[in-house]
């Protein structure tokens, strides 16, 4: 099986794996649970079972939240938190032509191999769109990413498509289609004529 990469286009290199995730590839915008610890009640209740502050959430906010907590372990390299978003048995659309990854394991490994290329990451994520259908849901949104690939400064542009599942009560990412946009060139008219030169 191929593995997503970073492959070099001319003299500027392009994030072809963006499909494994987020770069998958995603805004740093994780919410921190820090405020609601602060709040204690004054009275001697014990807390709730549950640590996840998001479970009163609608089911659309807890979705948006959970992507920006996939984004922000990503970047971080928070393997734990990642898997935690991501099902044992996830599907990636690979980045080029090769079979799809399959699997959490899969998915792991090709994230190490191309997290290690990369410093200083940012993945903001703009123009999300939520769709929830009983236990399942998608999101598609945009991305712009930037970091040191291979010691080299890089930004990249993409898309990508989430499918959710709502199991044991917790919405996990079950299938991930990620799209690296291409910049367009300028293109010239093949048949322009240059313009007479002035007369002195």
């Amino acid at each position: 099986m191929k593995r997503a990469s970073i492959v070099s286009h001319g003299s500027r290199t392009l994030f072809r794996g963006l499909s494994l995730f987020l770069i998958l590839a995603f805004s740093l915008a994780l919410a921190t649970t820090a405020a609601a610890q602060k709040k204690k009640k004054k009275d001697d209740t014990p807390p709730p079972a549950s640590t996840d502050n998001t479970t009163a959430m609608p089911d659309e906010q807890r979705i948006d939240y959970l992507i920006s907590e996939m984004m922000g372990a990503w970047q971080v390299g928070d393997i734990d938190k990642l898997h935690k978003c991501i099902a044992d048995d996830i599907s990636v659309v690979n980045g080029f032509w090769a079979p799809p990854v399959i699997g959490w394991d899969n998915y792991l490994a090709d994230y190490k191999l191309q997290r290690s290329r990369i410093q200083q990451v940012r993945l903001d994520r703009t123009n999300t769109l939520i769709r929830l259908a009983g236990k399942f849901a998608w999101a598609s949104y945009q991305w712009d990413f930037s970091a040191v690939v291979d010691g080299q400064p890089d930004t990249a542009q993409g898309q990508t498509t989430l499918v959710f599942e709502k199991r044991g009560g917790d919405w996990v990412v079950v299938h991930n289609h990620t799209s690296l946009v291409q910049a367009s060139q300028p293109v010239t008219p093949a048949n322009t004529t240059p313009a007479p030169s002035a007369k002195p």
